[in-house]
């Protein structure tokens, strides 16, 4: 495979903590082992600094309680002239300002342009302070009109390529999982410091989530899912944070659960592994994902998943996981069979099923695609 020089364009990016992220950065230290160069373009931060593998663009703060920023269409001109023209292609990871960016200077240089659909955007109406069903609509027109206007759309599921194809996306699709690297996920090791940390003592079976707290995510369900267990040995740990952490805190009150909830915060990516490993069981109440990317990490650690039941949960898990309803009665139940350790047998089942997202296989395949639509002459010599 021939050296390529990529464009990476992203809404957001560190020091943001959420599946994209973790997407994106999978993706681009992927391809950069296999000698393509990969420049990322990301809003900027205040305070934060990640040194010179990102080129940040001006941004401001959004109305909302959030981290994501409203970036501002600013390039200095050298960075244009040096990096931009010099690309191959522009790969998107946004139909807002950072995509709308990268299609301009993608069709300004004759550059083919990649959008992969990481996020179902008519889940996230709640943030916006209009009407939910007209704010539905225009997410649902945004992702149609960008999708279409790119050369190919890169999605993680089947699931995901069927919603694109009801939204009326023409374009061409190409089914991608995001990868993860799966050697690291399957080298945690199980820990009672990790366990007593999510809220775990001796006897007790741990229940894990880890999530960015936020409506979209459904993790009330898992509270009311424990009131209605009502085992005193069942401990839910819920690593990551949001900004509906407070309502969270207090909705585990009002279902009389807080005892049995921890929420641990942020953890560093370089411990997960331990922490799944550490976990009798990883549960994945959310049905707006297009993938689900903690379920593939839960699996590599070798821990059962139990999901809620949604045409991407299924397929990203297969035979591979637990997928039931998603109401408290339905959770409480398969709550209740977790054992308190994994079984090994078990275990080397979840690994081999990780297999299929190993990053390996992303970069392979998104090479090919690359491939396809970038002509030989368009390659710059300087690539």
């Amino acid at each position: 495979m021939r050296s390529l020089r990529l464009g990476f364009f992203t809404e957001v990016y560190h020091p943001v903590v959420n599946g994209v992220v973790a997407s994106v950065d999978a993706l681009a230290a992927g391809l950069r082992e296999r000698s393509h160069q990969v420049y990322c373009f990301a809003p900027r931060v205040p305070g934060y600094d990640d040194g010179h593998s990102v080129y940040r663009m001006p941004s401001l703060p959004l109305p909302t309680r959030t981290p994501y920023r409203l970036t501002l269409p600013l390039v200095s001109r050298r960075n244009v002239n040096t990096v931009i023209k010099r690309l191959a292609l522009i790969h998107v990871h946004s139909p807002f300002v950072t995509g709308w960016m990268g299609m301009r200077y993608a069709r300004r240089y004759g550059m083919p342009l990649v959008y992969t659909y990481h996020t179902q955007l008519e889940a996230y109406a709640h943030y916006v302070p209009f009407e939910p069903n007209a704010t539905r609509y225009a997410a649902s027109q945004l992702t149609r009109t960008f999708a279409n206007a790119a050369d190919a759309v890169v999605v993680p599921t089947p699931a995901m390529a069927a919603r694109l194809r009801d939204l009326g996306v023409t374009a061409r699709i190409e089914v991608v999982p995001s990868g993860i690297d799966v050697r690291h996920f399957g080298s945690g090791r199980r820990d009672a410091a990790w366990r007593r940390r999510a809220g775990a003592g001796a006897g007790d079976r741990l229940i894990l989530c880890v999530c960015r707290l936020a409506k979209e995510k459904n993790v009330e369900l898992l509270f009311e899912a424990l009131a209605h267990a009502d085992d005193p040995t069942l401990r839910l740990g819920i690593a990551g944070d949001g900004p509906a952490r407070e309502e969270l805190e207090q909705r585990a009150s009002e279902c009389g659960v807080a005892e049995r909830v921890r929420f641990m915060g942020v953890v560093d990516r370089a411990d997960l592994p331990d922490l799944y490993a550490s976990a009798d069981a990883f549960v994945m109440p959310s049905t707006t994902e297009t993938q689900g990317l903690v379920q593939v990490e839960a699996l590599a650690a070798g821990i059962p998943v139990i999901a809620a039941d949604a045409p991407q949960n299924r397929q990203v898990l297969g035979e591979a996981g637990i997928v039931i309803a998603p109401n408290a009665r339905a959770f409480a139940g398969a709550l209740a069979q977790v054992p308190a350790c994994p079984d090994p047998l078990e275990a080397a089942r979840w690994r081999a099923a990780a297999q299929r997202f190993a990053i390996e296989a992303q970069i392979e395949r998104m090479e090919a695609l690359y491939d396809s639509l970038i002509p030989v002459a368009a390659i710059p010599d300087s690539a």
